[in-house]
């Protein structure tokens, strides 16, 4: 499995990333969103939103859950961070093989109920406003997908 790496110099380098990324994304495609408290996960989201044509604000989910955006395709954002088991049945399954693209923050935590192939993306403070953001995909659509993007 290839891993590919880059710098950040400020959120708005990672919202960039985050639409280019985005204009690439298909139906049933799954990000998953680990790393440092405060490193830009749901800064990585909204540039996700935008490069879907999303026009709603988009919020960090840490409450409910799970929030749906319309765009080109459909966003579920999820932040996993309180799920007390990683085995409850919250219906990730409808999400994780919709029509939609599905980002979940804090997916380690639900570990065994992620698809097989999916992309983990970790972002990490590396500075003040700097970030380092390692991208680690899991299935050839993500390898591509990343070769595309980075290289």
């Amino acid at each position: 499995m290839n891993q590919f790496q880059l710098s950040s110099l400020k959120p708005e380098d990672t919202n960039r990333l985050a639409i280019k990324l985005a204009e690439n994304l298909q139906p049933g495609d799954v990000i998953a969103l680990e790393g440092d408290l405060g490193a830009g996960k749901t800064t990585f989201t909204k540039g996700l939103a935008v490069g879907l044509g999303i026009t709603k604000t988009v919020s960090s989910p840490t409450f409910t859950i799970i929030k749906e955006y319309r765009g080109r395709l459909p966003l579920y954002h999820m932040d996993v961070y309180r799920v007390q088991d990683s085995f409850e049945d919250l219906g990730f399954d409808e999400y994780f093989y919709g029509d939609g693209v599905t980002v979940v923050e804090w997916a380690h935590l639900i570990k065994d109920q992620l698809p097989d192939e999916l992309l983990t993306i970790y972002l990490y403070h590396s500075g003040e406003e700097e970030r380092r953001i390692e991208f680690s995909p899991a299935g050839k659509r993500y390898e591509v997908l990343c070769k595309e993007l980075l290289t």
